[in-house]
């Protein structure tokens, strides 16, 4: 056998210098939507609240955002996170979310995965039964439910913060389109939903039709966001932006009530039903009386995975009528990752094709 063979099979050590970012994480999906949790090399973020270390990241970090999210290590349509304190001494931790566009304020998928790891790395104590974790988002607290069966994870819901509906069948004309009926709503992010049954459409909800939600989410993003003046939070002006666009339409799978596909951030397609998005569905299904409190609805992604959604409660928020949602899913681990940032490497903050 060669002497190089031999070597390699006996020492697979790699020497890095000193000047090399090296950077720890996890890697995990929730229905198949990617989450990257960045465990250790990310700077220390400065800030009193969640808030203020997603805009200290922003303002100084947004480099190790794109080596992290961007090709070569990533993709267009990754996602990652980051753990930080929580606001106040109630909270367990906080989490930033990561995507190809900047810094999101609230994502389902995100806290279905960073709750399944949370007891999976026994970072809380974890009993038998149901573990309550409360995590500080940019939208504000989260509390999560991890069902733990024979020291295994068996699922997670989240409670989210208060979602509202702003208007519903609001109308937009956008270009190369024409006018296009869509319901604001928020959900911890807002987003602009688009009943198939309500247009034409040359495309549908399936994965073959994946450029065509690219772009024509996007269209309507752009239009909704030059448009509509009530995109406004009413408590945080860091929250009030657009997200996303969620095409709904109905399952072929008869056991399940509908199907969303969310283009958010900078195109990229949620593989999971998204759970700010399902928050945000609660509230206009609750406000067109088609769910009450305590009954449940099921929701599928483009990959088919399903989320389940349904109010744990009703309150005042500002001006609105909000609900308190519940959302159900289960999250996986893919992965360990040590990521390797060269001083010299001319794409060490990395680059996007589509």
């Amino acid at each position: 056998m060669s002497k190089t063979y031999n070597r390699i099979r006996s020492d697979q050590s790699l020497v890095v210098p000193k000047d090399w970012h090296q950077i720890k994480t996890i890697d995990m999906h929730t229905g198949g939507e990617p989450l990257r949790v960045i465990l250790d090399g990310f700077p220390i973020l400065k800030g009193k609240s969640v808030l203020d270390f997603r805009r200290y990241c922003k303002e100084n970090y947004d480099y190790l955002r794109t080596s992290l999210m961007f090709e070569p290590r990533g993709h267009a349509d990754m996602y990652g996170c980051i753990l930080t304190p929580p606001n106040d001494e109630s909270g367990d931790f906080g989490i930033l979310f990561l995507h190809n566009e900047g810094y999101s304020t609230m994502c389902g998928h995100a806290i279905i995965a960073i709750a399944t790891l949370a007891v999976k790395m026994n970072w809380i104590d974890v009993v038998e039964g149901e573990n309550t974790i409360n995590i500080d988002a940019p939208c504000g607290r989260i509390v999560a439910f991890v069902t733990v069966e024979n020291a295994k994870v068996k699922g997670v819901t989240f409670h989210c913060v208060p979602s509202f509906v702003v208007g519903l069948d609001r109308k937009v004309i956008v270009p190369g389109i024409g006018e296009v009926t869509y319901d604001l709503a928020y959900g911890g992010a807002f987003y602009a939903y688009v009943d198939m049954s309500k247009h034409s459409f040359s495309f549908g909800l399936q994965a073959n039709d994946y450029r065509n939600l690219i772009k024509t989410g996007m269209d309507i993003k752009h239009a909704v966001m030059k448009n509509d003046k009530e995109i406004n939070h009413p408590f945080e002006e860091d929250l009030s932006f657009l997200y996303g666009t969620i095409f709904i339409g109905p399952s072929s799978n008869q056991s399940i009530d509908s199907r969303n596909i969310c283009i958010f951030a900078e195109g990229e397609v949620d593989r999971c039903p998204t759970g700010s998005g399902v928050s945000g569905r609660m509230a206009i299904h609750h406000a067109r009386n088609e769910i009450m409190k305590g009954q449940k609805m099921s929701i599928e992604s483009i990959t088919d995975s399903v989320f389940y959604g349904s109010i744990v409660n009703t309150e005042n928020y500002g001006p609105y009528h909000a609900v308190i949602p519940q959302v159900e899913g289960t999250a996986h681990i893919t992965g360990t990752h040590t990521f390797i940032i060269d001083p010299n490497d001319p794409m060490k903050e990395g680059f996007i094709l589509r």
